[in-house]
């Protein structure tokens, strides 16, 4: 299926805008491609590789899963990793596999794992000589994330999609920032890609999840507000903040 009939016109053209407004990537960069198993990462993973067919620079991919340890049920129970893998080996994608370090059970929440795996990334990037890392989030998590900040941790903040970090030998990117996530889960489907179970304990029932539901209310009663809450993350009024 060409990548013309995936990618609509608009979507393709507003993740160039995100990659372009950024400079996202550059001639022989190396990007470290972190992979869930959610569809945002899966669709990000493709959309780097096909596009390293077409692009007027030349970059390198290395796609990793952290494997956090979680499986089913039972002596055979369900292994997330070969859900990934299958499906990237569908578009001769190697993946890398890592295990996660390990984090004391008394100790474990969202944001202690997510630290922890952020930080494992960040030696992975090194160890690989990757000098980006692509992250599938998308515009509603950057929406999610401004009000996570504002509720739990009292900041007005948010993911930004380049963030330069360690004085610039490494920086994060999400190109698919300026995307919904229908439209994310739109290419999915177009790619026959589905959801690898997240098999965490704490899965759905996170302060994430509770705000995304609020936001959902606010979306379906006038669904301009979307566009609305994302344009304020770039025109702050700073004279009329406390």
């Amino acid at each position: 299926m060409r990548s013309e009939t995936i990618l609509p016109r608009q979507v393709n053209r507003r993740i160039g805008q995100a990659m372009q407004a950024y400079s996202m990537l550059s001639q022989d960069d190396c990007v470290l491609v972190a992979v869930s198993g959610g569809v945002d990462s899966l669709v990000l993973a493709w959309l780097l590789q096909m596009w390293l067919q077409k692009a007027p620079i030349s970059y390198t991919l290395r796609v990793v899963h952290i494997d956090m340890g979680f499986r089913g049920p039972g002596d055979l129970g369900a292994n997330p990793v070969a859900g990934i893998r299958e499906q990237l080996d569908r578009f001769g994608i190697p993946l890398l596999v890592e295990q996660a370090r390990d984090l004391d059970e008394a100790d474990r929440s969202c944001f202690l794992c997510a630290r922890q795996r952020r930080h494992q990334l960040f030696d992975l990037a090194k160890e690989y000589g990757c000098n980006k890392i692509a992250f599938g989030h998308h515009k509603d998590d950057l929406i999610e994330t401004l009000f996570l900040n504002m509720l739990y941790s009292g900041n007005l903040s948010t993911m930004v999609p380049k963030q330069d970090l360690f004085d610039g030998r490494l920086a994060l990117i999400r190109p698919l920032a300026y995307i919904e996530k229908h439209e994310v889960q739109e290419i999915a489907m177009s790619l026959g890609l589905a959801p690898v179970d997240n098999l965490c304990p704490l899965a759905g029932n996170t302060r994430r999840d509770h705000v995304r539901m609020v936001l959902q209310t606010l979306y379906d009663q006038d669904p301009d507000v979307k566009s609305s809450i994302f344009a304020s993350m770039s025109n702050v009024r700073e004279g009329y903040l406390l």
